[in-house]
């Protein structure tokens, strides 16, 4: 049986999977980002610290490296469809190549890398909430608003591995407050957890609704869904104001990528069906060129998503391998043929 590894990379920690080639998950884990490999000089750390886990896992199951066929690699930055990455701010890492590192440490199993928000919506297109589709959207509504673009089964890179950075369009150009990129207005700022609670406390301050939440310090996101969803007024005031930059921000997106499906997923996505229904409602309201709308549903893998994904690009890219040499063999069976039939005429 031939194997596949999927590797998550958060700031905390990093969540592994090893996978049979029929794509059944065998065991997984997490291990820290920074384990006990890493020093404070030498960006290759963490990669050590991967390439480390797989090959001790290889060993304990005494399963020959020529056995693992691939490894997906999924990290928080901006990847480009080569590999590269220039920054992960998060993690320290700078102008290096994960994938390169990473396979020559492993002794030269072929290592794929992409942006974690694609790698999760790779993921969740497989074995979640994308189950069936080919062109989808993943959003996560968590501290910020991450996003990965799928088409046609395959990851959108974009030009310089921003592909898909939906988080940071402005969506709210009366916005005064700037946003972490430097930005005003952005979707990031209106629809994440901390948009919400942002907003909540403008709305609290700016109007007289009655609220739960007056009488709560240090509310949280979850807070307002809640109090959204018992009928607190000003709870739902406010999520119907964030979450109509987002439908009106997904319209817009529908219109460049034209997705069968968007999964919305992260911390704010708990609110369920309640939540999607806001959402869907606006989305509806702007996307008036789409006689049949994209379907929004909810996304189901959680902190999975990302190492089933990893593992999902790294048996897609052996599929293009195999189909790219068994393309370039036929374009030299039929030089071949040609060179010959020629020769024998003269």
């Amino acid at each position: 049986m031939d194997y596949y590894f999927g590797v998550d990379v958060g700031g905390t920690n990093i969540k592994l999977g090893m996978f049979s080639e029929s794509g059944r998950m065998l065991e997984n884990w997490e291990i820290p980002t920074r384990g006990r490999n890493y020093t404070e000089v030498g960006k290759n750390d963490i990669m050590q610290n991967i390439a480390g886990e797989i090959l001790y896992i290889l060993e304990e199951r005494c399963i020959s490296r020529t056995k693992v066929r691939g490894v997906g690699i999924g990290v928080p930055g901006p990847v480009l469809d080569n590999g590269y990455v220039e920054s992960c701010v998060n993690l320290g890492l700078t102008d290096i190549n994960p994938s390169l590192v990473l396979s020559e440490l492993l002794g030269g199993i072929p290592v794929t890398v992409g942006n974690d928000a694609n790698v999760a919506a790779l993921g969740e297109m497989w074995r979640g909430g994308g189950i069936g589709y080919q062109s989808l959207v993943l959003v996560t509504l968590g501290t910020g608003v991450g996003s990965g673009v799928i088409l046609d089964g395959k990851i959108v890179y974009g030009a310089k591995g921003l592909g898909g950075e939906i988080g940071h369009i402005m969506v709210n150009p009366n916005e005064t407050d700037i946003c972490n990129c430097g930005g005003r207005g952005c979707l990031d700022q209106m629809a994440s957890a901390t948009g919400i609670v942002r907003n909540a406390g403008k709305i609290l301050k700016d109007t007289s609704l009655p609220s739960v939440l007056r009488g709560m310090e240090g509310f949280t996101a979850r807070d307002v869904v809640d109090a959204a969803k018992a009928g607190d007024p000003a709870a739902l005031v406010t999520l119907d104001y964030c979450m109509q930059f987002l439908g009106k921000c997904l319209a817009a997106v529908s219109y460049v990528v034209d997705p069968q499906v968007f999964v919305i997923g992260g911390g704010v996505s708990a609110a369920g069906d309640f939540l999607i229904r806001i959402i869907q409602e606006h989305y509806e309201k702007h996307a008036i060129l789409k006689k049949e709308k994209a379907k929004i549903v909810l996304a189901v893998m959680g902190n999975d998503a990302g190492y089933y994904g990893a593992a999902r690009m790294a048996m897609d890219k052996k599929e293009e391998r195999h189909a790219f040499l068994a393309r370039t063999d036929g374009i030299y069976c039929d030089t071949a043929a040609i060179h010959g039939s020629g020769s024998g005429t003269n």
